[in-house]
């Protein structure tokens, strides 16, 4: 089996919660409930935390874990990441957002599975199916759509594909008037992890930003406009992100879900 080794990149900095790795969710930093739900996977052979932050890294080590400082100018966590895994001889890395504390190891192990079983797969991410019509029309939801083969054609913030028989109008026009816009089936909600090969990851990290990455603010773009591919999991795992303060009561009742 390929060696495998989750790097979380944690960042103390955050316009809307500054300091949230340290939040308190059920009676514990929310960084360790991610590093703990990550040690969980069965195809995962390490856990790391990268972060740029003498406090975080702290409150790793103090429940048992393993933390690196990294620079603090990376612009985005893929580069984070790749900072970690230089310095590393394991055969993948996987991404794990650092303010995901609800993650389900088997998701995890989804992600990684196919890395193990088709050599020729660079990357691979998640995507789950639309609940409504609301996550399909907000732009904090981020869209993916996929060939027929599984690899993604495209990832968005907006409503993709457009449906052009059922939506005669743009459906923020039509929600707006009380039509609801159909959910194109084609359509899923990407989740933001990811595993890489290593040394896709070290060349990823090398690219230069591109222009639908940088207008979409989506940096899983940058790596489709440079022509490689990305295979999308299908999967029902539901996540919890916690952005604002407020998120945290929503993340404490899915752990409490979990936990019965």
């Amino acid at each position: 089996m390929p060696t495998c080794v989750v790097i979380i990149p944690s960042r103390y900095a955050s316009s809307r919660f500054p300091g949230k790795p340290l939040a308190p969710i059920a009676g514990k930093p929310m960084i360790q409930h991610v590093y703990e739900r990550a040690r969980q996977a069965r195809l995962v052979d390490a856990v790391i935390v990268a972060t740029d932050d003498q406090r975080i890294l702290a409150a790793v080590e103090a429940c048992g874990g393993q933390a690196v400082l990294t620079s603090p100018t990376h612009p985005t966590g893929t580069d984070r990441i790749a900072e970690v895994a230089a310095q590393l001889t394991c055969d993948i890395v996987v991404n794990v957002q650092g303010d995901e504390p609800g993650i389900a190891p088997q998701a995890i192990d989804a992600l990684v599975q196919p890395l193990c079983d088709d050599p020729s797969i660079p990357m691979s991410t998640l995507a789950r199916p639309l609940r409504d019509v609301a996550e399909l029309l907000t732009p904090n939801v981020n869209k993916v759509v996929v060939d027929r083969t599984g690899y993604a054609l495209y990832f968005s913030r907006a409503p993709i594909p457009y449906d052009r028989q059922a939506w005669p109008q743009a459906p923020q026009i039509l929600a707006a008037t009380g039509i609801t816009p159909t959910i194109p089936p084609a359509c899923q909600v990407h989740m933001g992890l990811y595993a890489y090969r290593r040394d896709f990851l070290l060349q990823l990290a090398q690219l230069p930003q591109t222009p639908l990455e940088q207008v979409e603010q989506l940096e899983q773009l940058r790596v489709l406009e440079h022509g490689y591919r990305i295979r999308v999991i299908q999967t029902t795992y539901e996540s919890v992100g916690v952005d604002t303060p407020e998120d945290v009561a929503r993340a404490e009742r899915l752990l409490a879900h979990v936990a019965r």
